[in-house]
């Protein structure tokens, strides 16, 4: 047995007063080793701020949580009841405001211009055709066609001064407008010259003539005509505008009244409840604004076209037979006025005098015109005029072939008295009943066009303010008839 130093024998070892197991001997902590004196001491992280709900994020929760109550979902009803009606009302005034100014401007200037220029085209080559009369007639010029081509300068200046005040400042109108009235004193001048050397004797008038009537065909006329074109698009945008249908109007209207009728439906469900008075009133001014929007729109298109298809379809039509009349005359005329001196080679190449062959093309051109303005006459009262005017058409044929026989055979004194009216049965007065018959036409269709257009614009006079008023009269129905069961809850 070892013993320790000194002697003794070892302690023995200690035991657990509760357990009787022996313990070991504690050891006392050890220290660790030092810290750097560099290291920093760690901190905890800052908290990370929560992002900002939107405006529309918690405007959603609001209403996602009103909508869990019957009060919150009756609430929700009536806002979008009224916005449907407000905004049903307010797209039925828009689009009716709009339909009504493109009407008024059918009937007040599109057509009107129209008119304008086509009378200004008119008066053009009419001053023309008396120009080449008178110089033909020389010193047996009559004082009544001196007056005529006089009136038909003051007509053309007088329109070009309407159409400028009418028309856009740099548009196309404008410039051609601009144009027109710098040529129309240079061609009077012409003329003047023309008429002065004729009356004295010396032949160089004819070439003064032949200057003017240059200028005329092939560069005032094409202006005028351009003009005409440009007004009869414009008149045919602004019938596009005013027959178009409404449907954004239409579409909020039907689907307005489906929601206030679904919303009674949903009332009488809940509360057995027949009718809700201010729910009821709202369908009512739905109803009637939707009728009223739906029947005036259709009268007005209905009149609309009328006026297109009676008025403005036959207007075209006989302003192109009037047209094709007046240079079939001047080309008449200006046939003995040339003597043969402008001549065109036809595509077999034979070749004839210029103004004859025009003559040709022109009253082939009238015969059709006159066919189809028969076709468009819807009554009695305007296919007579039409009827006239292809009656003397036929007998200024006649008579015109007479004259070309006489011309053709040396006769040139005869032919004169044919055209000019010294002879006769001359061609002038065919010409001249040719012109009365179409222009009586002309007034009776300008008149048929009024009357459809201004009963299509009547129709829908009043239906933009209607619509506003019972739009309002509707919303407020729909916010009564959901506040008056919202008054249940409390």
């Amino acid at each position: 047995m070892t013993g320790t130093p000194g002697g003794g024998a070892p302690p023995p070892p200690s035991r657990d007063p509760v357990q009787g197991v022996p313990t070991l001997p504690s050891v006392p902590p050890q220290p660790g080793p030092p810290a750097p004196e560099s290291a920093p001491v760690s901190a905890a992280p800052p908290p990370v701020p929560r992002p900002r709900r939107t405006a529309f994020a918690e405007g959603f929760d609001q209403l996602r949580a009103a909508a869990t109550t019957e009060p919150g979902r009756l609430r929700i009803l009536g806002a979008l009841l009224a916005l449907l009606v407000v905004a049903f009302g307010s797209v039925a005034a828009w689009q009716m405001t709009e339909r009504t100014a493109a009407a008024d401007d059918v009937l007040h200037r599109s057509q009107p211009l129209s008119s304008d220029a086509a009378d200004i085209y008119r008066s053009l080559a009419d001053a023309n055709t008396a120009a080449a009369s008178g110089y033909l007639a020389g010193l047996q010029e009559k004082p009544a066609m001196r007056a005529g081509y006089e009136k038909d300068i003051r007509t053309a200046a007088a329109k070009l001064v309407t159409a400028a005040a009418n028309s856009e400042p740099g548009s196309p109108s404008a410039r051609t407008i601009t144009s027109l009235s710098r040529l129309l004193p240079e061609y009077k001048g012409l003329v003047e010259t023309a008429r002065a050397n004729n009356r004295q004797g010396y032949p160089v008038g004819g070439a003064y003539l032949r200057a003017a009537n240059e200028m005329m065909q092939q560069r005032m006329l094409p202006a005028a005509e351009k003009l005409y074109r440009t007004e009869n698009r414009r008149l045919g945008a602004d019938y596009a505008d005013a027959r178009s249908f409404p449907w954004a109007s239409l579409g909020l209207g039907v689907l307005a009244l489906a929601a206030l009728l679904w919303a009674q439906h949903r009332t009488y469900k809940r509360t057995n409840r027949v009718l809700n008075h201010g729910l009821v009133t709202a369908t009512a001014a739905a109803t009637i604004a939707l009728l009223w929007l739906t029947v005036s729109h259709t009268v007005a298109r209905a009149g609309l076209d009328d006026s297109h298809e009676h008025g403005v379809r036959s207007l075209t039509v006989l302003h192109e037979a009037r047209i094709a009349s007046l240079t079939a005359r001047s080309d008449e005329n200006l046939t003995l006025v040339r003597r043969g001196a402008d001549t065109h080679a036809l595509d077999d190449g034979t070749v004839v005098d210029t103004y004859e062959w025009g003559y040709d093309r022109q009253i082939d051109a009238l015969r059709t015109a006159l066919a189809r303005a028969a076709d468009l006459a819807d009554d009695k009262a305007g296919a007579k005029p039409v009827q006239d005017a292809n009656g003397f058409m036929k007998v200024w044929k006649q008579r015109h072939d007479l004259a070309r026989a006489d011309n053709d055979s040396g006769n040139y004194q005869a032919a004169r008295d044919r055209v000019i009216g010294t002879a006769k049965d001359p061609t002038s007065v065919c010409f001249d009943n040719v012109d009365k018959a179409l222009a009586a036409a002309l007034t009776h269709e300008q008149g048929e066009f009024r009357r459809a257009a201004g009963g299509g614009l009547d129709a829908l006079t009043g239906v933009p303010s209607g619509a506003a008023v019972l739009a309002v009269l509707g919303a407020a129905g729909a916010v009564l008839g959901i506040g008056r069961r919202l008054s249940e809850y409390r």
